[in-house]
């Protein structure tokens, strides 16, 4: 009778370390994929970023001419 709750005991803490990784795993996977998406966000405001600068630059150059 012992050895049977010893293993179903170790049976129930072995089914929390499962679900324990599961949840890390998880956030994890969840943590990658927002870096994936600021890192998306961060190349596309770089890109305006640089339209901006050459339309400005092309303006101060056509200003100047005149």
């Amino acid at each position: 009778m012992r050895q049977l709750i010893v293993i179903l005991a170790v049976a129930a803490f072995a089914g929390c370390g499962v679900e324990t990784a599961t949840t890390a795993a998880t956030g994890a996977a969840i943590k990658a994929k927002e870096m994936e998406e600021a890192k998306k966000t961060q190349e596309q405001v770089q890109r305006k970023i640089g339209q901006a600068m050459e339309q400005t630059q092309q303006r101060a150059e056509k200003d100047g001419e005149r």
